[in-house]
């Protein structure tokens, strides 16, 4: 899925109940991620749920390749959303992506909780620091 294809469609679905739906199913197609990965190293802190993510970088395409898993489902949707957003891009282009615009594009700033958006910007922030890790 694709963050044009997301934004498509939350403008489609009208109610947010039938959005948090939505946002369920994204997560359920993420790829499997291997339970040995679920360590402390790929733990992202700051989330009320357990959230594990792995950024990966390829460098022959010079780019990143996330991947993660959640044990709360709209937790995983909305990793799916940051994926979409963040996935196979280059460190330099995920540093420069207005991730917060994009947020309020879709609302999820006023319809997730505050603890959802606390591990929503805890999930971002790890990201962008590993796109910084990479460029060194």
């Amino acid at each position: 899925m694709n963050l044009e294809q997301i934004i498509s469609d939350f403008e489609y679905i009208e109610e947010w109940e039938d959005r948090y739906r939505y946002v369920i199913d994204l997560g359920e197609q993420l790829e499997p991620y291997p339970d040995e990965f679920k360590t402390a190293e790929t733990k992202v802190q700051g989330c009320v749920s357990q959230v594990w993510l792995t950024s990966e970088i390829k460098p022959e395409e010079n780019v990143i390749n996330l991947t993660g898993d959640s044990d709360a489902h709209i937790v995983r949707g909305l990793m799916a959303i940051v994926f979409a957003i963040f996935s196979n891009k280059s460190p330099e282009e995920i540093l420069k992506v207005d991730v917060q615009s994009i947020f309020k594009t879709l609302g999820l700033n006023e319809h997730i909780s505050p603890q959802r958006s606390n591990g929503l910007n805890a999930m971002v922030k790890r990201i962008q620091s590993d796109a910084q890790m990479a460029l060194s």
